[in-house]
């Protein structure tokens, strides 16, 4: 996990904070998954897939229940899982899609160290982000137990959303990969 994090190249200065903070974190434990909702241990491994449409830029988001925020889809790092792995299972758990249909690039494009918000008492995400490049209007199968809707977001509508309806680190990830997508 430390390479994963190592190779990462920050694209400001609060991804190089996160990734000095998760690098320090992973020398202090070997105990990074989370074996008890919601919170046990505090900090845990979760990877989020962006599935990017490259024609047109879109991103689909998903209106998540517990967070009540557009997401990214994705999950908790189960043990001994690589985050890669995570992603691809996550997509086709909560979307239905199988991420290797697309371009799935199998290096972390993004690192976030958040607090949680929602329904539980909250815990701290050490998030990968990876980008998986498919074509708007596949067909979805949502997972209705954690989310509301999923919709395909343009980059005008990012731009002009409130960002307070997103991930709160949303738009930086969004700055980092423009040139990417």
């Amino acid at each position: 996990m430390r390479d994963i994090i190592r190779g990462l190249v920050p694209g400001d200065s609060l991804e190089a904070e996160h990734q000095s903070d998760t690098l320090r974190w992973l020398r202090s434990t070997d105990d990074v998954f989370r074996r008890v909702k919601p919170a046990t241990p505090p900090r845990h491994l979760v990877a989020y897939i962006v599935p990017v449409d490259p024609t047109d830029g879109s991103v689909l988001l998903v209106d998540h229940i517990n967070a009540g925020l557009w997401l990214p889809p994705g999950g908790h790092v189960e043990p001994d899982e690589h985050p890669a792995r995570t992603a691809r299972r996550e997509a086709r758990e909560e979307l239905g899609i199988d991420a290797d249909r697309g371009r799935f690039d199998e290096r972390p494009t993004f690192l976030t160290v958040t607090r949680t918000v929602g329904l539980d008492h909250g815990h701290t995400d050490v998030s990968v982000w990876f980008l998986v490049h498919c074509r708007r209007g596949m067909p979805l199968e949502l997972d209705r137990n954690e989310f509301r809707e999923a919709r395909w977001w343009s980059p005008s509508e990012l731009e002009a959303g409130d960002p307070g309806q997103f991930d709160p680190h949303f738009a930086r990830f969004l700055s980092k990969t423009k040139q990417r997508v």
